[in-house]
């Protein structure tokens, strides 16, 4: 090593001594770094499992109401199956018709329509027998 400072003595010698310092401070900031990143996958994954663990939320029947009503459109309004049992066509008709009903702010045509949905499911009905 001698020997190569002798042929560069024209030259400056380089100062290994800014390296050492600066190899540390590197190092530490880079752990820092990957500690800040991990703690924020993990949060975000924690996060993403809670999400997938609440229930979905159900989507609205984008459509409006045919001129006739038919048991697939009735069974849209109730948000039950087609051949859904009494029991739940009567738990939904009372839970929608609680929504909207006339006597809290609700529309008389809608609760008509669900009257009518209620009728066409459990057969008491014909199609088409809403009063608007």
């Amino acid at each position: 090593m001698l020997r190569e400072l002798e042929l560069d003595a024209g030259r400056p010698a380089a100062q290994p001594v800014e390296f050492d310092m600066a190899t540390p401070l590197i190092a530490g900031l880079s752990v820092a770094a990957a500690a800040l990143g991990g703690r924020s996958m993990i949060r975000a994954w924690q996060a993403f499992q809670t999400r997938a663990a609440m229930p979905r939320v159900r989507r609205f029947y984008p459509g409006g109401f045919q001129g006739e009503m038919n048991r697939r459109e009735a069974a849209l309004i109730l948000g039950v199956r087609e051949r859904a049992t009494l029991d739940k066509i009567k738990e939904a008709h009372r839970r929608v018709m609680v929504a909207n009903h006339p006597d809290a702010g609700g529309s008389h045509y809608v609760a008509s329509k669900i009257n009518e949905a209620k009728d066409i499911l459990m057969g008491k009905g014909k199609p088409g027998s809403s009063m608007f």
